[in-house]
């Protein structure tokens, strides 16, 4: 064969699997690729749902004891201790109601602050999206509400059934918006205090005792009714206090839903998710240097 038939014949098409890109702008944030990993996105939230309560006595039945403790606790202390008012609602109910809610936004929060920290060690070896990590967490945290929220409408149907004063609404068909509500909030929360702690290692001992005292700050345990006027705008400004009083509302006929306060919290909510995101863009491309 003479070179020039040798020069012309046909070279295949150059074939790759990976593209390097310059370092991408603060709102490329690649959310397709969330998609595109959610096989790994579940098989996290099998691990976090299994590695909690592996070689554990007690299992997945913590799932259903802690909030029954929890809500045994409150009424005692803060129902018939303190006797804090329940507007007419049946102390149990009222309790597990705010406590089932809260402890899905508190677990959000608390784990995903640890992203980076606890997971660098993956992160220095192989590439995925980082978003899975706390993606994972909120949707395995779902599924502990999901089983928490079971054993609430049990006793929701039990004290329905007693004749208890309980009134449940068409608010509750607001509950899917609300649960979604708090994990962007859990979310976004948790994800710029990740993102601070790369650099502010403290941040990780504050998260627990900062998630204990906005508790105190939402009508968590109390209702917002009680709490004396000059002091209620203050409490309606945390973007939780009309999820959880449109939460109790719908399902139990108690506390106070404004439309307008429930449609500021979304766009708080959304803020919060927006800026967490953003942080998160910036610092998952050096946290490796700083980790």
């Amino acid at each position: 064969m003479s070179i020039s038939a040798f020069t012309n014949a046909s070279v295949p098409e150059p074939h790759w699997i990976a593209e390097i890109t310059p370092q991408r702008g603060l709102f490329d944030l690649h959310l397709g690729d969330l998609w595109r990993y959610r096989d790994l996105v579940f098989l996290f939230v099998r691990r976090d749902f299994v590695s909690v309560y592996k070689q554990t006595i007690l299992g997945p039945a913590w799932h259903i004891i802690q909030p029954l403790m929890t809500t045994v606790v409150f009424t005692i202390v803060f129902g018939n201790i303190a006797n804090l008012p329940t507007d007419g609602l049946p102390k149990f109910l009222f309790y597990m109601a705010g406590n089932v809610l809260w402890a899905y936004f508190a677990g959000c929060v608390t784990k995903t602050s640890e992203t980076f920290v606890a997971n660098a060690g993956i992160f220095g070896k192989v590439y995925f999206p980082r978003l899975v990590m706390p993606l994972s967490v909120v949707i395995s945290n779902l599924i502990t509400f999901g089983i928490q929220m079971l054993i609430f409408l049990g006793f929701l149907a039990y004290f329905y059934l007693s004749g208890a004063p309980v009134r449940p609404n068409r608010w509750l068909l607001a509950a899917p918006l609300l649960i979604v509500m708090v994990a962007g909030l859990g979310l976004g929360l948790g994800i710029i205090v990740s993102a601070l702690t790369t650099r502010y290692r403290d941040l990780r001992h504050l998260v627990g005792f900062g998630v204990q005292l906005l508790m105190y700050g939402t009508p968590v345990v109390y209702p917002l009714s009680s709490v004396p006027a000059k002091y209620q705008a203050l409490i309606r400004w945390n973007p939780a206090t009309p999820i959880i009083e449109t939460f109790r509302a719908g399902f139990l006929g108690g506390g106070q839903v404004r439309p307008l306060d429930l449609a500021m919290s979304a766009l708080s909510v959304l803020g919060v998710l927006a800026i967490g995101l953003l942080l998160f863009n910036r610092v998952e491309r050096t946290f490796m240097d700083t980790v």
